[in-house]
């Protein structure tokens, strides 16, 4: 069960969720790739051989490879952006965590940074502001766009709501 699903409180419902965009694994992806064949070729050359110090090198570089994949899958998983129908859930981190919650009719602006690379593979940083706070920017976010319009579409929706509460009834 995730974060998000898990501090639900009662009558909130996910409406929209994402996380980390896949962009961020290239560059450990990449990493990986290279030092687990560079650690394959020198397991071969070793078993070839029988040089046991080869052999000890070559499963360091398997095992340092498989490291950057792992790490990088875990680093992905570890954010969790949601918007529910009262607020907005960020959560980062694995082993230690940090958490960004805020009431819908709180938020004072959402922005969104996109570079040429964000617009063309669809990442960017969601800035969320909420009132008389700093700007809380969350970077290599998937579908930032989406996220924002889901978070205004809601406040609409709250600020809809508000005004038929409020409407004198003659």
């Amino acid at each position: 069960m995730s974060y998000v699903e898990k501090n639900l409180i009662p009558g909130e419902r996910v409406l929209y969720q994402t996380g980390l965009h896949w962009a961020v694994l290239v560059v450990p992806f990449t990493i990986g790739t290279v030092i687990g064949l560079i650690g394959i070729v020198m397991l071969v050359g070793a078993l070839a051989v029988k040089g046991g110090d080869l052999l000890t090198e070559a499963l360091f570089f398997v095992l340092f490879a498989s490291a950057c994949f792992g790490l990088a899958v875990l680093s992905k998983k570890a954010v969790e952006m949601a918007v529910t129908n009262k607020r907005i859930l960020i959560k980062k981190g694995l082993l230690s965590r940090r958490t960004f919650e805020l009431l819908l009719g709180k938020v004072e602006s959402i922005g969104v940074e996109e570079g040429i690379l964000g617009r063309i593979l669809g990442y960017g940083t969601v800035v969320v502001r909420g009132t008389g706070g700093t700007p809380e920017p969350f970077k290599v976010i998937a579908h930032p766009l989406e996220f924002r319009r889901q978070v205004q579409q809601q406040i609409e929706l709250c600020e809809q709501k508000s005004q038929q509460v409020l409407v004198p009834v003659s």
